[in-house]
């Protein structure tokens, strides 16, 4: 589906991120491996080029605009172009408090990396797309936007940012070529849902039968929407959020 064209995934050391860097190895797009901890983004390489796909390892903090800018513009230098990009590095999924409790730092410490990041991300993805004719620009949000989420108030609240940001960007730039989504998983398979469960085993049950399909989903079912909206078989999709939740928006609780 992306066929030679260079692509960028933030946070992209471990669980989505990952299996989205994979998938689009296997789709024939070379890819630059964001993460704030280098080790892992070259893990995530390791595992590319060994399944026959090109890629670069980049360490970079979302929250920093001068690290943003430079790695963009060496994933430009070193892929030839920047086509795609998947804008997926989080935190704050791990601090689990009611909101009387959350304390000003882990407020700003979600925000910074979780909409400010993803900020960051589009102010210098977006002029590297337009220098290379267009592109596809997709933002990792949560279903638990549409419900609210107990005990992750900035980490929702962060990433209703995120959809209306995705809005915008749509709005100024798809008339010039550059389109952007965004993809709203529900419960799956990563290191954040894991500490969840560590904290709180008695909601595993509960979390899993939310889900219409009765299970939580892998990180490469979330990466096949990622990649899809990153591909030109989307090219009529933009300003959108596609929710992959498993059906966690139905009510399934006849069943």
């Amino acid at each position: 589906m992306l066929d030679g064209r260079p692509g960028l995934v933030t946070g992209a050391g471990s669980g989505l991120g990952r299996a989205t860097c994979l998938l689009a190895a296997e789709e024939g797009a070379p890819v630059a491996v964001l993460d704030i901890r280098l080790e892992a983004a070259e893990k995530t390489v390791e595992a590319v080029r060994a399944r026959g796909g090109e890629a670069i390892a980049i360490e970079a903090d979302v929250t920093s605009a001068e690290q943003m800018a430079s790695a963009v513009a060496r994933a430009v230098k070193e892929l030839g172009g920047l086509s795609w990009a998947s804008n997926n590095a989080a935190g704050g999924f791990e601090d689990f408090m009611p909101l009387h409790e959350t304390d000003d730092s882990t407020w700003s410490r979600t925000v910074d990396v979780c909409l400010k990041g993803i900020f960051h991300g589009m102010k210098y993805e977006i002029p590297a797309m337009l220098n290379s004719g267009g592109g596809s620009i997709v933002n990792i949000s949560t279903a638990s936007v549409g419900k609210g989420e107990a005990f992750l108030g900035p980490y929702v609240a962060a990433k209703g940012g995120v959809e209306a940001l995705t809005r915008t960007g749509a709005a100024e730039y798809s008339a010039q070529g550059v389109r952007v989504n965004a993809v709203a998983p529900g419960g799956f398979e990563t290191p954040g849902l894991s500490l969840y469960f560590e904290k709180f085993p008695e909601f595993k049950e509960k979390t899993v039968a939310q889900h219409a399909l009765r299970r939580v989903g892998q990180p490469r079912e979330i990466a096949e929407a990622v990649i899809w909206l990153a591909s030109n078989r989307s090219s009529f999709v933009t300003g959108t959020t596609l929710t992959c939740d498993g059906g966690i928006g139905v009510n399934p609780h006849m069943l």
